[in-house]
């Protein structure tokens, strides 16, 4: 096997769209990249199409991938998540020299990566997760990169990562999270906002179109308009592209032409679960994740419509609502919802942080997340202000920024979760979002009531708001209270 005359500074194991486009990527800003795919057609149909996009150095077997790489080596993993990742991995290490390193760029479970990056490091060689938003278009012009991983590692593949970032004031959109999983759980929590700032967005237009009687073409206009303020983001901005679309074949909007049950790929369900283990309240995420598996339970839904009573329900027009100022009011519950999902991510992103040694900084979060990823917004500049103000605050909601910002929407949201319940429309993550923030500044919570049926049926025992330690009632005896 020949060593080719010119080494490739980065490889791509795994040439699908996502995998292809990244490669397309590197070699673009200059790097000699090696590629290779277990289905050579892959390999040939990149070279093929896509050649002159710059350097690259097909490969036929792992063997010759490596022999393509100058040291230390770099490759990076774009394939399936699960037993295909591991097998990769295996294929790698068994090629690779001490300090070689390995990077996967799927969206892998963090505590998968957790055990590989152990693995590799009893061999000798650093083990990166990076987490890769932006889909196929940032793949191929600037995602959003998480990489995590050791920190030695990051000396020698940072420079070859920030070149090929979306770069926002001059700053690409990569830097090293931490340890281990670090990237990888934070990418998790990125699409787990996604869920449900996606959600939130289709509650929206919902309301706009059962509530207020709007066509998917006004609506996207509606869209366009709130894409020039406050929710100026990526979502908003290709929302209005979906709903102006009109389906070629039946000239109807395509929006209406489309099934209405959402898939999911686990990322979503992989938030919940972490925040449940971690005991962070992420409701708004949760309800998104619920949201998109009752929508994909058609048998459910077929059999319960038209037979579900639904009580007596209003439109719009006969509860005095006036259209414009409706619009008006979703548009900042929307806004409220969206910071309650971005304020419960950074809270679980702290948990986690805090759980495994990893010492994110949420302020590097809301810098990198401004270009490249799904969730870019413009307030991400605001939640790195704030953060800049107080490393330790307790909440984003309680900064004095998004405090003034609520004080201005939250009597919208009230009269938009109210109006839907009246309209028998679902809004579970506008209305469970509103009960977070409700419960957040609540003086007494219902718990305390929880705690005593707690200890009337398992002795869990309680404590008192007067006093120190914890204490029983006994409930099957006399009823006296003893400390525990």
């Amino acid at each position: 096997m020949s060593t080719p005359e010119k080494l490739a500074q980065i490889g791509v194991v795994g040439l699908a769209v996502m995998g292809s486009n990244l490669a397309r990527n590197f070699a673009r800003n200059g790097h000699t990249v090696a590629v290779y795919n277990r289905s050579t057609s892959r390999t040939d149909a990149l070279i093929s199409d896509f050649g002159n996009d710059g350097d690259f150095i097909p490969a036929s077997t792992i063997e010759e991938f490596i022999a393509a790489l100058e040291r230390p080596r770099r490759a990076i993993i774009m394939v399936q998540a699960g037993p295909a990742t591991d097998a990769v991995i295996t294929q790698l290490a068994d090629a690779m020299d001490p300090g070689d390193i390995i990077i996967d760029g799927g969206n892998a479970l963090y505590t998968d990566t957790i055990r590989r990056e152990a693995e590799m490091a009893s061999r000798g060689l650093h083990f990166v997760g990076a987490g890769i938003s932006g889909g196929e278009e940032g793949a191929l012009n600037g995602p959003a990169i998480m990489p995590g991983g050791p920190a030695e590692s990051y000396e020698s593949l940072g420079p070859l990562l920030e070149s090929v970032a979306a770069v926002v004031d001059g700053v690409p959109c990569v830097t090293h999270i931490g340890p281990d999983g670090a990237g990888h759980f934070v990418k998790m929590v990125h699409n787990g906002i996604e869920y449900a700032d996606m959600q939130v967005i289709g509650e929206a237009y919902q309301l706009l179109r059962y509530a207020a009687g709007m066509t998917p073409a006004e609506i996207a206009e509606v869209f366009r308009e709130w894409n020039s303020g406050d929710l100026d983001s990526y979502l908003i901005e290709i929302t209005a592209e979906v709903l102006s679309q009109v389906d070629a074949e039946t000239g109807q909007p395509l929006i209406d032409v489309i099934v209405d049950a959402a898939g999911q790929k686990g990322t979503g369900r992989w938030t919940v679960k972490a925040a449940l283990d971690l005991g962070i309240p992420v409701t708004g995420i949760g309800e998104a994740v619920f949201a998109r598996a009752l929508s994909g339970a058609t048998s459910q839904r077929l059999a319960a419509v038209g037979t579900l009573p639904a009580g007596q329900l209003s439109t719009l027009s006969e509860l005095g609502v006036d259209r414009a100022e409706f619009v008006e009011d979703v548009r900042r519950a929307l806004y409220a919802s969206k910071l309650v999902a971005y304020a419960q991510g950074f809270d679980q992103i702290k948990a986690g942080s805090q759980e495994y040694g990893w010492n994110v900084d949420p302020r590097d979060l809301a810098t990198i997340w401004r270009g490249g990823c799904i969730i870019r917004a413009k307030f991400l500049d605001r939640i790195r202000e704030a953060y800049d103000t107080n490393p330790e605050v307790e909440s984003l909601l309680l900064d004095p920024y998004f405090k003034g910002e609520m004080a201005d929407l939250v009597d919208s949201w009230r009269r938009v979760v109210i109006c839907a319940t009246q309209l028998g429309l679902p809004v579970p993550v506008f209305s469970s979002s509103l009960s977070y923030y409700d419960s957040l500044r609540s003086e007494r919570l219902p718990a305390a009531l929880i705690q005593g049926q707690r200890d009337f049926f398992g002795a869990h025992t309680y404590r008192r708001v007067d006093k120190e330690g914890s204490f029983h009632i006994q409930w099957s005896g006399d009823r006296t209270e003893i400390e525990a």
